[in-house]
């Protein structure tokens, strides 16, 4: 999996600033004020999606910068898409759940994810793309992370990587929970 850049420190500072305790309630009433709202938007050329954070909770929540969640069963909603637009600085990362997306970039990659698939773009000192839905019915489900990377790699040559859905450890409990690994190990 290709790394991500997240500087727990900062992360942690964050928090910690604004006094949140361990106590169950009291961070569950914090979370409740300031993150998770679940408002309606409409990005790109007018897909309809939700946003659990974005620009207010940037200095809480460093180095994640952003998180969408985008579904509909109806092609109204989505088959507009992403036409063409810049990212600098950044990574993101794409999860589908259900449906395909396909990516086309200024440096030569392209590429469709589907059901379980996760698109990992590294805009670093510039990138292009679309992000251009596949489907012409049906549900078109999936997330977006978008995540700070430090000073030291705002300027790295952009990168793109599809990884597919058998690629992608997963975990399986014993209580049937499974977790998926998309970043990093498990131990």
């Amino acid at each position: 999996m290709p790394p991500l850049y997240f500087d727990r420190q900062n992360f942690f500072r964050g928090v910690y600033n604004h006094n949140i305790s361990c106590r169950d309630s009291q961070l569950s009433n914090f979370l409740k004020k300031n993150f998770f709202s679940g408002g309606g938007f409409r990005e790109g050329a007018g897909v309809h999606l939700k946003r659990a954070f974005g620009y207010p909770q940037v200095p809480l929540l460093d180095p994640f910068l952003l998180l969408d969640d985008f579904h509909s069963s109806n092609p109204e909603d989505y088959m507009a898409g992403f036409p063409s637009h810049p990212h600098r600085g950044i990574e993101t990362v794409t999860y589908m759940l259900h449906g395909s997306v396909k990516h086309k970039d200024s440096i030569g990659n392209s590429g469709v994810i589907q059901d379980g698939d996760v698109q990992w773009m590294t805009a670093g000192s510039g990138i292009i793309h679309s992000e251009m839905p596949q489907e012409q019915k049906g549900v078109l489900r999936g997330f977006q992370l978008w995540v700070n990377l430090p000073a030291s790699h705002k300027m790295m040559p952009p990168r793109y990587r599809e990884v597919k859905q058998k690629q992608i450890p997963e975990i399986l409990f014993d209580n049937d929970v499974k977790i998926k690994i998309l970043c990093g190990e498990a131990a």
